[in-house]
């Protein structure tokens, strides 16, 4: 791995804001808030004695749904050891954060609260890459869902884009929290691979996505996702 000042749009800086960018949705996201990585401005990376190896970066994000962009510093530390654990990251970018959705999320929240019956919904996108305008927010759910499973699997040597949202099934809430268990295709851009992850996860426009299990399930021959990015 390159040491010192980093070629922005090369591998290692573009694998270490990836996963910043991973981090902003499991803080910011929610399904009327997406946080993407837009550019890398600089990079610095550095063996640290003992925990392992530092990447500083400066990035410009972007707010997926509003087209708005922040640019932002960032670190992250890839663990090392036998066992080495989730990357850490440090990172705010409060100008995503004041984006005003409370309206939009409390109209959501009360219409899937309130249903009779639960919501149920397969593949999003489909194999064409369209998505039902009212199942929109159910697969920006599954990419900040998502996104908390490919901060913890994340090194410096992986690139995860969420593939699909394979199932959506609503369950009955719980402490006032909208209950999910989805099934999300995951793509590892280096490897090739799409991962199938199971997440059980609530929701509310004042708690956030909180996710209460998460599991990799045995590789299968399924239908080929979309294309991702």
């Amino acid at each position: 791995m390159a040491t010192g000042e980093l070629n922005p749009s090369h591998y290692p800086a573009q694998r270490a804001a990836k996963v910043i960018q991973h981090y902003l949705n499991t803080r910011y996201g929610s399904p009327y808030r997406l946080v993407f990585m837009r550019k890398v401005h600089s990079g610095h990376a550095e063996d640290v004695a003992g925990p392992g190896r530092k990447y500083r970066l400066e990035i410009s994000v972007q707010e997926f749904l509003r087209n708005i962009t922040e640019k932002c510093s960032a670190e992250v530390l890839f663990p090392r050891g036998e066992k080495p654990g989730s990357p850490e990251v440090q990172a705010s970018c409060e100008e995503l954060r004041n984006i005003n959705i409370k309206a939009q999320e409390e109209a959501l929240y009360q219409q899937y609260k309130r249903n009779q019956s639960l919501l149920s919904a397969q593949y999003l996108p489909d194999s064409h890459g369209h998505i039902d305008p009212d199942m929109e927010p159910f697969w920006h759910l599954g990419i900040v869902a998502a996104s908390f499973v490919m901060l913890k699997e994340s090194t410096e040597n992986t690139l995860y884009n969420v593939a699909q949202v394979a199932n959506v099934t609503q369950l009955e809430s719980e402490n006032d929290q909208l209950k999910f268990d989805y099934i999300v295709l995951l793509h590892e851009m280096v490897s090739q691979e799409i991962l199938h992850w199971k997440l059980l996860f609530t929701w509310s426009p004042s708690e956030g996505v909180k996710v209460l299990h998460m599991e990799q399930l045995p590789r299968c021959h399924c239908e080929k996702p979309p294309n991702t990015n």
